[in-house]
């Protein structure tokens, strides 16, 4: 089965929900499943529970049949995403143009390759989608 996944920040931004939108057009046009991430920070106090994710996500979207919410905890949102994205086996990743911009800063520090997408492809063995607000 086709797996998308989007990570999104919560409370849902204005730029979560366009990224989230354009995660689930791709989930529907690729007939696919939607994992909705979020990452709960260590170094912060508050932990956003599934129930809350999926409740904002669903109030804004209406119910999402095939869709799964997970929350999962670290110290840099970039890598845990990564490694949620690695062990989903995703086939695709939608992120915000925000966060593209964070994920480049952060891989430029492990390598010196303008080539970010590619570089995250590679990596992922997926197809990386940048969504615009």
């Amino acid at each position: 089965m086709t797996l998308v996944v989007v990570p999104v920040r919560y409370p849902l931004s204005q730029h979560s929900r366009a990224t989230l939108k354009r995660a689930i057009d791709v989930a529907e046009e690729r007939d696919a499943e939607l994992t909705v991430l979020h990452v709960n920070l260590f170094q912060n106090d508050r932990d956003v529970s599934r129930t809350e994710l999926k409740n904002a996500v669903e109030k804004e979207f209406g119910r999402l049949p095939r869709a799964r919410y997970v929350i999962r905890s670290g110290f840099m949102i970039e890598e845990t995403i990564l490694d949620e994205v690695a062990a989903e086996g995703a086939d695709y990743v939608v992120i915000g143009r925000k966060q593209a911009g964070r994920w480049r800063r952060m891989v430029r520090q492990l390598i010196d390759d303008p080539d970010i997408e590619g570089y995250l492809r590679r990596k992922l063995e997926c197809e990386v989608i940048t969504a615009s607000p």
